[in-house]
């Protein structure tokens, strides 16, 4: 069984109440079908329940009646979040009649669903920015236990099957935090590493910090930063195989990582990957997504306390029906509680 089947049939085989709150936008309501469908998630739908059956008629959906729908308009518990919401940003200068206000926006409903446990996990964006999506998840749901930071992590699965886990690596951040410090970088390899887990299934997440230096063949203070990264990192978990400063080459070819890093236990078997900055792992995923022909998957929010995921406003049916499934897994490892 390939990984996105695989994926696919543990969220089947647990399943998630999941949040879409662009409920009107075309390939949101055929995923959210799908879904529904092929009875991988619990949907919750935010919107006038008229317009999302005319728009799920007009397309040819048949399994919508299956959806949760909610309309914050004539929610009976509208009130209800809005006192949440108010609690949650009065410190901020929130006033409740501004709560009200934002309780209509689907983005922010859903997030507050959350919140107060309706729901285990959101998917916006096809619409929506990344800052209309994040914002309300910061401001409501707020960070795990730990951490700081939010990060992306992207799936690789390559046909390059002698790296990672039979050719399938996790590399963060490649979304979010533009140029992390020293402490974000660790929060960075603990997070992509229970992505690596709960997403991909590794049994055992072996994470390289990844620099232009292996083992202080090169000295700077970018090099120095990966270096207190690595420290942190194994200092927050103190479980986790973690190793840097390595090259990418030394974290994944064994030959290699031999000379380079004699006697690690990380280098040429690394499995992720933790870049240094947003930059290089932007650059880097989309090099090996369009040169070496692996398939992209993601990005994959991580460090919310509970799921909320980001799409891209090019994204396809496919990939939102993907991602409900890997929000899914995202909501069973956070009930778990354990990075």
């Amino acid at each position: 069984m390939d990984l996105i089947s695989q994926i696919v049939a543990n969220a089947k085989a647990d399943k998630q109440r999941i949040v879409l709150p662009e409920s009107l936008e075309e390939r949101t309501l055929t995923a959210a079908d799908q879904c529904l469908a092929d009875d991988i998630a619990d949907i919750i739908l935010i919107g006038s329940p008229t317009e999302i059956f005319a728009l799920g008629e007009k397309l040819g959906l048949t399994h919508l009646s299956k959806a949760t729908i909610i309309d914050p308009a004539t929610s009976e518990k509208s009130e209800e979040y809005a006192q949440l919401l108010f609690e949650l940003r009065k410190s901020k200068g929130m006033t409740i009649e501004e709560a009200r206000k934002k309780v209509l926006d689907p983005l922010y409903f859903g997030c507050l669903v959350i919140k107060n446990g309706d729901a285990d996990g959101q998917i916006s964006g096809a619409l929506s920015t990344t800052g209309d999506t994040l914002r309300p998840a910061l401001q409501i749901i707020k960070c795990a236990p730990g951490i700081s930071c939010v990060s992306g992590a992207m799936l690789l699965l390559t046909k390059a099957k002698e790296y990672g886990e039979d050719g399938v690596l996790v590399i963060g951040d490649v979304a979010v935090t533009p140029v992390p410090t020293a402490e974000q970088l660790a929060q960075i390899a603990v997070c992509t590493a229970k992505t690596a887990k709960d997403i991909a299934g590794f049994i055992e997440p072996r994470v390289a910090m990844l620099s232009f230096s292996t083992k202080g063949s090169a000295k700077h203070e970018v090099v120095e930063k990966v270096v207190t990264a690595t420290r942190l990192a194994k200092q927050m978990q103190p479980s986790l195989d973690v190793e840097g400063e390595l090259q990418a080459d030394a974290a994944l070819v064994p030959s290699i990582g031999q000379k380079k890093a004699p006697g690690s236990n990380i280098a040429g078997r690394a499995n992720v990957l933790v870049v240094p900055n947003l930059e290089v792992g932007n650059i880097g995923y989309k090099l090996v997504q369009r040169l070496g022909g692996a398939d992209a998957i993601g990005p994959i929010l991580q460090g919310i306390a509970r799921p909320v995921n980001d799409l891209s406003r090019g994204c396809s049916v496919e990939d939102i029906y993907r991602m409900v499934a890997i929000t899914a897994l995202q909501a069973i490892g956070a009930k778990k509680g354990t990075m």
